[in-house]
């Protein structure tokens, strides 16, 4: 294991024992507000269908990234309740505020029901077909903290679903229809980061790997390897021949797309590198906030999409 990736889990280990978390401080981490970074993928449709100027539609997006975030603590917690004994075991997640009983079985228990209860009540003011995406992701989400993380490849698979479920419900919130080829290198992307993140769970825990995560039994490094290359492969070309496409195009007002695909590319190979070298990719949504060059890197694709989508077209109009 790198010494980078040791170091960090050494000192999220000592500062969890010198400094236990209270029960709301406890609540608060249960609810990992660190992870809704991945609900941002709401508003992808927000962007693309080039409505960000729309008020309504903007309120109804981020109406919807708080429902995910409800929904995405509620999993969460019922995920923490299910693995307590499992993560007692883990070097780093055993510090947990479930795991260790710093809160309550069913102080836990009551929030989770409390946030899908709200969740999926603020859905319904959001409408139908957003409803329903809101459930899917929410039953799905609860059948593999059950038992299909269980099951090898199709744990990694249904984690893609739920990150493709969230960009269709900001299509939904917004009642637009979303590119099925975002769909595709959405779920592609969300595949990579889930085996990268089996990867590193693998070498990081060694022997104890089984006994935190069971399926863990079903995976090698090399076979996990594979996968990430076969992954890695799919997103570029599916990307690539979105950006590239002369309907997108068409459709966008802007011939320019492909320029945002050195983007993807160094944030593959960033990525890349924190799991092969740094020892990282066990927490996706951590990486992607504190590497900076994977910052800076996502910062200034949204920067020249925004451009591409919002200005360039404005500039060549009639009269511009």
């Amino acid at each position: 294991m790198p010494k980078r990736a040791r170091h960090r889990d050494k000192k999220l280990t000592s500062d969890a024992a010198v400094h236990p978390p209270g029960v709301i401080e406890g609540v608060v981490r249960s609810l990992r507000p660190h992870q809704w970074v991945k609900n941002v993928l709401l508003f992808a449709a927000l962007v693309f269908s080039q409505k960000m100027g729309d008020v309504r539609a903007v309120l109804l997006a981020s109406a919807g990234f708080v429902i995910f975030c409800l929904l995405s603590s509620f999993v969460y917690l019922v995920n923490d309740v299910l693995d307590r004994e499992h993560d007692r075991l883990h070097p780093v997640k055993r510090y947990r505020p479930i795991a260790s009983g710093v809160v309550p079985l069913p102080v836990a228990v009551g929030l989770a029901v409390v946030l899908l209860v709200a969740g999926l009540a603020g859905a319904v003011g959001v409408g139908r077909w957003f409803l329903l995406t809101a459930l899917a992701y929410a039953l799905l989400s609860l059948a593999y903290c059950f038992a299909l993380k269980k099951i090898v490849i199709l744990d990694v698979m249904v984690l893609a679903v739920g990150y493709t479920l969230r960009a269709v419900a900001g299509a939904e919130a917004i009642a637009v229809e979303f590119s099925d080829w975002l769909l595709l290198c959405t779920t592609l992307l969300a595949l990579f980061l889930g085996f990268c993140k089996r990867r590193q769970e693998l070498t990081s825990l060694r022997h104890d790997a089984v006994s935190h995560r069971s399926v863990l039994a079903g995976y090698t490094e090399p076979f996990l390897d594979q996968m990430i290359a076969v992954v890695t492969a799919s997103t570029v070309v599916a990307y690539m021949f979105y950006a590239l496409s002369d309907d997108v195009a068409a459709k966008l007002g802007t011939p320019y797309l492909g320029l945002t695909v050195p983007f993807v590319l160094y944030g593959i190979f960033r990525y890349f590198y924190l799991v092969h070298v740094r020892g990282g990719g066990g927490r996706p949504s951590r990486e992607l906030m504190t590497d900076k060059p994977l910052v800076i890197n996502v910062l200034l694709y949204g920067l020249t999409v925004i451009v591409l989508l919002y200005l360039l077209p404005a500039a060549s109009a009639p009269g511009a």
